[in-house]
């Protein structure tokens, strides 16, 4: 397997008045291509910080991030906006889709950044939707869909411009039982299709969908293993 994300003694402190936070001490990591990874940790543990950082949300204070051959630890707010939206789809907690646009539109809006024109944008969105279940929803905007729907056009989102990695940061964390059940089997489809995921939880029985689990604790990883009791589901549930 050939190295996707390649993390080397990163860290990241902030300064607030007098006071120096160590967020990130020094962090060493590599993914592979098509790995399935959860990032797990107590809050305040860097969990976060981490996150954003592999999203080139944030640069850090030391240490170098090549992500799929790019150094970007150091790069501008526009160039870092650029690999984002051609190198990573993110799925949040809170969906973070915009309200007054449709399904459709929402989807789309990756390829408005990237330049692909309007026929070709309804198009690709269009077969996005289809991917994820949500077909006949296109026309719907996101009050009218309920919490599942709207973390599938979400995940469509996240897939639109075949980014190298999903970022998907508690995807289940304002979901049902059943409803998040959903959501993971469809992540598990998207990773069955040779996607790379990383997937940042502090709920145990969500990051044992994943291959490989990372566990942070004060700044530091304290444990980096393959999770040998990966449990699968199906469409009716826990198999």
């Amino acid at each position: 397997m050939e190295p996707l994300i390649i993390i080397n003694n990163i860290g990241r402190k902030y300064v607030i008045g007098s006071e120096v936070i160590h967020a990130l001490k020094d962090v060493t990591l590599t993914i592979n291509k098509g790995e399935f990874v959860a990032l797990m940790g107590p809050s305040g543990s860097g969990k976060s910080n981490l996150m954003n950082i592999l999203g080139c949300l944030d640069t850090p204070t030391k240490g170098e991030y090549i992500l799929n051959g790019i150094n970007v630890s150091h790069m501008s707010d526009n160039d870092l906006a650029e690999v984002r939206n051609s190198e990573i789809g993110f799925v949040f907690q809170t969906f973070n889709l915009l309200p007054r646009n449709t399904a459709l539109d929402n989807v789309a809006l990756p390829l408005i950044y990237a330049g692909v024109n309007k026929e070709n944008r309804n198009a690709r969105a269009k077969k996005a939707l289809e991917n994820v279940g949500l077909g006949n929803r296109t026309d719907h905007r996101p009050n009218e869909l309920s919490g599942g729907q709207r973390q599938r056009v979400a995940v469509a989102r996240a897939l639109i411009n075949d980014p190298s990695i999903i970022l998907a940061d508690e995807p289940t964390g304002n979901l049902d039982t059943k409803t998040s059940i959903e959501i993971m089997s469809l992540v598990e489809d998207i990773h069955a299709k040779g996607n790379t995921i990383i997937l940042v939880t502090h709920e145990e029985d969500i990051a044992m969908h994943a291959h490989r689990i990372v566990r942070m604790r004060d700044g530091l990883i304290e444990r980096d293993y393959a999770n040998t009791n990966i449990q699968i589901v199906d469409r009716s549930g826990i198999v």
